[in-house]
């Protein structure tokens, strides 16, 4: 994506960033007296050396060092309290972003799975947040005060001024050359340390498979060279930034002796005081300090930068949708005119020209063989993949003219593979909802026929599971994903092989779920390989390829289509089992 590109992304960011103008504000007056107060020490060192020693005077010697205390202080209240506040800018900052990233993240992955950018998308926000928050950010706040100091050396005498002009100039050359050297090494080590991370997440994610089939070793070895990777690049990385890093401290270091030295010679020559030298040389380390703190830290400066750029490209990629008109909720009219839909990140249409109509009260069965089409029309109808052509209606709307949580609303969907969050089975019913009401959460589990279930469980609805479900069989982790879809009484209800982990006493309560829904006025569509799931059905829909090839009532498309009708009308009883 080009810079043009990303001007949204750009755009959201500078104003997320633009949020702490007050506090910047803030930092900057507090800067002016924190490097105003910085002049104490030099000052303090050139009235020491220059009249108290020449007067033998101790009670100027008391009176000088009872003030410098207090100036320094005040100096160091004021420099705690501008590190609290730029701790807010951070904070503020990403307060500001963590929502829409979070949110254009999901939408991504929706659209494009496993997108970097949107993988990493929270550490990014996370790194910028850092940078907000670090003394480096603050280092931007002192280097203007760098000429000031340069020039009170130059007061001094020039020689010291063009001495510390030289190795400010040395210090600026160093940090572009650690920019330019250490970018690939560190955009490198944060490519392979996402890598390990996602593998690793991968395998924990799949244990059981892992566990059961003897991989555990094979896995362990693959996770193992993809973070050897990312720590030999983390090394090289650390490395090469450590050059620069002890280079200018060593080269500061030598430079203030070098102060003292060439002062030294001056005071012999009589034109220096011994005062102006020790000054010179404090004022020295302060006017090049903010310079050393971006070539120490300037790993933080480049992966604050990577993640913004990454960011301004997610951002853009995904812009706020626009707010939308409130649609009375729908009746459970669906119609699908010449559907085509091309999943994300293909270039063929995995269904076209797909059209057919469900009535409140009725339910459809999609049937055809794999890989024709069915979970991709599943994902169409729940609004997850954009149609490339033809369009999607419920009770007259485009699905696009509802926002996508209030759809979701609407809408009850049982997935192939169902997923539990972590949290307790009740959240995870209730999706999520923190002010869910427990009767219709409980009502959900009822209608699943999970409700008997749960209670066994050893803290009934309180029992928290985690992403793999935890001790929970296949089986319940799939009724408590039909209770899930149940919950709020949708209008349109999608199950997509609802009967592919569920025992007899499963499958009738999925049938008893499709009853209910129809009752209610609702509409059911159903993907199904296993007779019993079209039991409750009164129309079928036929894929093949991606296109229809029949659709029509149960029986009609059955005795048409299916050379086995009488076998799969015998098998279709309560439970699926003949």
């Amino acid at each position: 994506m080009t810079s043009n590109d990303t001007r949204q992304g750009q755009a959201e960011l500078s104003a997320a960033r633009a949020r702490g103008r007050s506090l910047y504000v803030t930092i900057f007056v507090f800067s002016f007296f924190v490097n105003l107060l910085m002049l104490t020490g030099p000052l303090y060192m050139l009235q020491v050396y220059d009249r108290v020693l020449g007067s033998r005077s101790e009670e100027t010697l008391l009176a000088l060092s009872v003030l410098v205390l207090v100036l320094f202080v005040a100096m160091g209240i004021l420099d705690h309290a501008r590190n609290r506040v730029i701790a807010r800018v951070g904070a503020r900052f990403q307060d500001a972003l963590d929502q829409r990233v979070f949110q254009a993240s999901v939408r991504r992955l929706t659209a494009v799975p496993n997108d970097t950018n949107a993988l990493v998308a929270q550490r990014d926000l996370e790194a910028v947040q850092r940078y907000y928050s670090s003394p480096v950010h603050l280092a931007f706040f002192d280097i203007p005060w760098t000429p000031l100091f340069v020039g009170a050396i130059f007061v001094f005498h020039p020689v010291l001024g063009w001495l510390a002009v030289a190795g400010g100039m040395a210090l600026i050359l160093l940090t572009f050359l650690n920019r330019a050297v250490t970018q690939t090494p560190l955009n490198r080590a944060n490519a392979t340390g996402v890598h390990a991370d996602h593998l690793a997440d991968n395998l924990k994610a799949e244990a059981e498979t892992v566990q059961a089939l003897g991989m555990a070793q094979a896995g362990f070895s693959r996770w193992q060279k993809a973070r050897s990777a990312a720590l030999i690049a983390n090394i090289t990385a650390a490395d090469l930034g450590g050059i620069f890093t002890v280079t200018s401290r060593t080269f500061r270091l030598f430079l203030q002796s070098a102060m003292l030295g060439v002062g030294a010679y001056l005071v012999l020559q009589g034109q220096l005081s011994a005062g102006a030298m020790i000054a010179g040389s404090i004022l020295l380390g302060r006017a090049l300090a903010p310079i050393e703190v971006l070539v120490g830290q300037w790993a933080l400066v480049q992966r604050s930068q990577e993640g913004w750029g990454r960011l301004a490209v997610l951002l853009s990629a995904q812009p706020i949708e626009a707010a939308r008109t409130p649609l009375p909720r729908p009746k459970a009219l669906l119609e699908v005119h010449q559907l085509s839909v091309v999943p994300p990140g293909g270039t063929q249409a995995v269904l076209r020209m797909v059209s057919f109509g469900v009535q409140p009260g009725q339910a459809m069965g999609v049937i055809g063989p794999s890989g024709s089409g069915k979970s991709s029309l599943a994902r169409a109808l729940i609004g997850v993949w954009r149609p490339a052509g033809g369009h999607i209606r419920l009770d007259g709307a485009t699905l696009d003219q509802y926002d996508a949580d209030v759809l979701g609303g609407y809408i009850g969907y049982l997935p192939q593979r169902v997923a539990l969050f972590d949290g307790t089975i009740s959240e995870n019913i209730a999706r999520l909802g923190a002010d869910a009401d427990p009767a219709k959460i409980v009502l959900a589990a009822q209608r699943a026929a999970a409700h008997d279930m749960i209670l066994k469980l050893p803290d009934g609805y309180d029992t928290r599971v985690s992403t793999l479900g935890g001790r929970l069989s296949g089986g319940q982790v799939q009724r408590i994903g039909l209770a899930r879809a149940l919950f709020g009484d949708p209008v349109l209800l999608v199950l997509d092989e609802p009967n592919s982990n569920l025992d007899n006493e499963g499958s009738q309560a999925v049938n008893h779920a499709i009853r209910a829904t129809k009752a209610a006025g609702g509409a059911v569509l159903i993907m199904a390989h296993r007779p019993a799931a079209i039991q409750e059905c009164d129309v079928l829909l036929v894929l093949e390829d991606g296109a229809r090839r029949a659709f029509g009532p149960r029986d009609q498309v059955l005795r048409d289509m299916v050379q086995n009708h009488g076998e799969i009308a015998r098998k279709a009883v309560p439970g699926g089992v003949a």
